[in-house]
């Protein structure tokens, strides 16, 4: 089987977790015989060779509909549905924030997409998507899908409930590297006062509250990640307030991830939406507690084994860090981990579907 990937024109130019999962699930469905190239949405592309073309990132349906009409082929799409519009409505600073607090979820990301192009020349590569707009251009593209594959039943509920559709589906877990995130190998011991974070700098990550809640305590914060292409400006704000007890380390792979995750006890991750938090379940695998985010699907990975937070409010980011920082682990959690959710899980499930959407 000969399978394309198609994604974001900056997958490799502003890394998210997106770019994690793309790498690692095409990487092991090699492991199993499957053919798979990554290519970029802008890319000209020759789509004769190719059983299949794999989607992602269903925010983004100007970067998919082109490649739709063209290719002729059967496609699946990784929703990698994230729900911006909370942050986007309450949080946002500037004239975007004012503009913002006025208009659907729909019309805020089909306003991203035409601003995209406007300031970062990020090209329109599909031009129905002017007319579609950002709700009619989703749910025409997952019309013609073979299936879906959400990270998790709960973030196919709320997709279908939000578009009104209710396509096919597999969940597809995200997942992490079973042998590079292995606490067992790990020779540090915890320090109960360190705190990392993990993650684009961003406002949708909530850094900002994070730094807030933290700012001169007795805990050392240490947010790792480098500032996502439009929001310099939130990272300057994060480093404004900074005390001296919180430290600011650029993107790392995930090999340099290894002694941060091993020497501390908590990881916090208090977005303001999460499908799942990739660096969340790194962090537990590795032994950490996990502070993260009530918002989004978090619960159906993290159950009761995680401690959660309401990201708008400081006071309840402090809490949650305090009883992470003052519980032992659950090596429950970890057992889960995996046995989960490890990209070799992940990607024989996704080899599942591939089959199950060649037979529509």
């Amino acid at each position: 089987m000969k399978v394309l990937f198609i994604s974001r024109a900056t997958l490799y130019t502003d890394k998210g977790g997106d770019t994690v999962q793309i790498i690692n699930t095409g990487r092991h469905l090699q492991e199993l015989d499957v053919s798979v190239d990554i290519r970029l949405c802008n890319e000209a592309i020759d789509y004769a060779p190719y059983d299949l073309i794999h989607f992602f990132n269903i925010i983004r349906p100007a970067d998919i509909l082109m490649h739709i009409k063209k290719s002729g082929k059967p496609f699946v799409v990784s929703t990698i549905y994230v729900d911006y519009s909370e942050y986007e409505k309450n949080e946002r600073s500037g004239m975007a924030g004012l503009f913002f607090k006025w208009f659907s979820a729909d019309f805020i990301e089909y306003a991203k997409v035409l601003a995209r192009a406007v300031i970062n020349n990020e090209k329109i590569i599909s031009p129905s998507y002017f007319f579609l707009g950002q709700r009619n251009a989703i749910r025409k593209i997952i019309k013609k899908a073979a299936l879906v594959l959400p990270n998790s039943k709960s973030e196919y509920q709320r997709f279908s409930k939000h578009f009104n559709i209710y396509p096919a589906y597999k969940v597809i877990p995200n997942a992490i590297d079973a042998t590079l995130f292995n606490f067992s190998e790990q020779k540090v011991k915890k320090d109960r006062n360190l705190v990392i974070c993990v993650g684009r700098i961003e406002g949708r990550k909530n850094q900002l509250n994070l730094i807030k809640a933290l700012n001169n305590s007795s805990y050392q914060l240490i947010i790792i990640g480098s500032a996502s292409a439009n929001h310099v400006t939130y990272y300057n704000l994060c480093r404004g307030i900074a005390a001296s007890n919180v430290r600011f380390v650029s993107s790392l792979t995930q090999e340099e991830l290894l002694e941060y995750y091993a020497a501390a006890k908590v990881h916090v991750l208090p977005s303001w939406f999460e499908t799942t938090g990739l660096s969340s379940l790194e962090a537990a695998a590795m032994g950490c507690n996990i502070v993260i985010t009530d918002k989004g699907d978090t619960r159906e990975y993290f159950e009761d084994m995680a401690y959660y937070c309401n990201p708008k409010s400081p006071a309840s980011i402090r809490q949650a860090v305090n009883h992470a920082a003052e519980n032992d682990f659950n090596e429950s959690l970890r057992n889960k981990i995996i046995n989960q959710y490890t990209w070799s899980v992940t990607a024989a499930k996704t080899l599942e579907a591939y089959r199950i959407a060649l037979l529509q």
